[in-house]
């Protein structure tokens, strides 16, 4: 079933309960640019983001504060005379942390404390291969059939934070010919600790058709990151990517983990991930 819902910054369609071989229905939120800045000839750019009842709504949204992701986009394109960039949110459901955590750095050897630590902690292994096969076989294609995008890898992106921002970029690891861009807001190293950081470090695409952005504050949960994002970016620049062109990271000082903090800086990664200067 689809829903539309008309908020003056463009159209939101939800997709109830999409179905899937691979995890647990839930909803699709899709956001579309306005009428009038659309037309047949006209074809998107498009951004899956995780955590997407956090995106669009704030009666939905965890701490009543949502991202403002379409408000985000409405200012991008009368700004820039940009035309947009559709932006799919995926809900998160109660297995968020199992279909977050990415799955094969976990099963190297020296990763198995942190993996029975994990499976301790959330009742099982890691789902986000299943997850990642439902991004791209199931609601990548159905997107591309029902919405004018541009389906190509230059014009797909990933985006999300903390264990989003754990997912966004193992997206791009194990699918480096479907996404081109991947921003981590806020990503929750901790989680893997050491074994995490270097297994995706180490399997980072060469630089050259990818962008990746990087981002945290100093406070509350953020503030434990910045060692472990700077690990992650000593991995970005043997992987040839040059901060400030392909790369980017980011320090908020006093900028706290947390939607209202998200919001107020998405307009960065969204700029910078769709190369507008």
């Amino acid at each position: 079933m689809c829903t539309a819902f008309f908020d003056g910054a463009g159209v939101i369609k939800r997709h109830a309960d999409f179905p899937s071989r691979y995890i647990t229905p839930r909803h699709v939120d899709v956001w579309c640019p306005p009428d009038n800045e659309m037309s047949s000839a006209t074809r998107y750019p498009v951004i899956y983001m995780h955590d997407g009842q956090n995106l669009f709504d704030s009666a939905l949204s965890f701490i009543g504060v949502d991202w403002g992701m379409d408000e985000a986009m409405m200012h991008l394109i009368r700004e820039n005379r940009y035309p947009g960039a559709i932006i799919v949110g995926i809900w998160n459901s109660p297995l968020r942390l199992r279909e977050y955590m990415p799955q094969k750095p976990l099963i190297l050897s020296q990763g198995q404390h942190i993996l029975n630590r994990f499976m301790e902690q959330t009742g099982g292994e890691p789902l986000s291969d299943g997850y990642l096969k439902f991004l791209v076989d199931e609601l990548k294609p159905f997107i591309d059939t029902h919405y004018p995008t541009l389906p190509d890898p230059a014009h797909t992106l990933v985006m999300g934070s903390s264990m989003g921002g754990l997912i966004s970029l193992y997206a791009l690891i194990e699918y480096p010919n479907v996404f081109s861009g991947a921003g981590c807001l806020s990503t929750h190293w901790p989680r893997g600790e050491a074994v995490l950081v270097d297994a995706l470090g180490a399997a980072l695409p060469r630089a050259g058709r990818h962008r990746l952005y990087f981002d945290y504050g100093t406070e509350t949960l953020d503030a434990d990151y910045e060692p472990w994002q700077q690990r992650m970016d000593q991995w970005l620049q043997a992987a040839g990517y040059r901060e400030g062109q392909d790369w980017l990271t980011r320090r908020f000082e006093g900028a706290e983990h947390s939607e209202r903090a998200w919001r107020a800086r998405v307009h960065i990664p969204l700029g910078f991930l769709l190369g507008i200067r």
